[in-house]
């Protein structure tokens, strides 16, 4: 009763923002039915705090709600922008919480996810426990890209690319942990991000007025 409605919702406001909408409904409208929608929805997962997909999306909704509502063109960008540098925080914090966690760095944290969490989407998915080399230079890999993904923002090439690798980041533990509302929740901000790459790399290279 709840995520039909929020299908619908969001099927209309791609098409609203692609120009086509029905008469009197336009995106400013549905950004901010999805949100009360969102809202509902989120009693059934204790809140908003109850995992940082819940996060994501209430943070993705209120930001668009806020680009289609706002008047003034600066406060768009803002609000739009400020998805984009959430975005690329929510990798730069994952990273630093993981490196300054000993367990993380010695691969345990990583074996134990796989050896007693209830998240492997199947009991034979179990088994990555028993490589603790694989599992350790998998951890390495992961907080040193989340560490290093800021610096993807300096060109639109390494941007797209880091966004790939965290997409296939997402998909992985998609496929390993069951956890598809990440996978789709993040990828639905990556638009924010790459407009904000492309704004701020136009403003460093205008010329001064005069």
């Amino acid at each position: 009763m709840l995520f039909v409605p929020r299908l619908l919702l969001s099927v209309l406001l791609l098409a609203a923002s692609l120009g086509i909408h029905l008469p009197g409904i336009g995106p400013s409208l549905l950004a901010l039915a999805l949100v009360v929608n969102h809202l509902f929805i989120l009693s059934f997962f204790n809140g908003p705090y109850n995992g940082g997909a819940d996060r994501m999306s209430l943070l993705v909704l209120l930001c668009l709600t806020c680009t289609f509502n706002l008047s003034n063109p600066a406060w768009q960008e803002l609000a739009f922008g400020y998805l984009g540098i959430q975005l690329l925080l929510s990798y730069l914090i994952a990273g630093w919480v993981k490196i300054k966690n000993p367990d993380w760095r010695s691969g345990k944290a990583l074996r134990d996810v796989f050896l007693f969490s209830a998240y492997p989407a199947g009991e034979n998915i179990r088994k990555w426990a028993d490589r603790p080399r694989i599992l350790f230079g998998a951890g390495w890999a992961v907080m040193i890209f989340e560490l290093a993904f800021p610096l993807t923002f300096l060109s639109a090439p390494t941007l797209i690319a880091g966004l790939a690798i965290a997409a296939l980041f997402h998909g992985a533990n998609a496929c390993l942990f069951g956890l598809n509302r990440f996978f789709w929740i993040w990828i639905c901000a990556y638009p924010s991000i790459l407009w904000l790459q492309e704004r701020v790399m136009t403003a460093a290279v205008r010329p001064p007025l005069g």
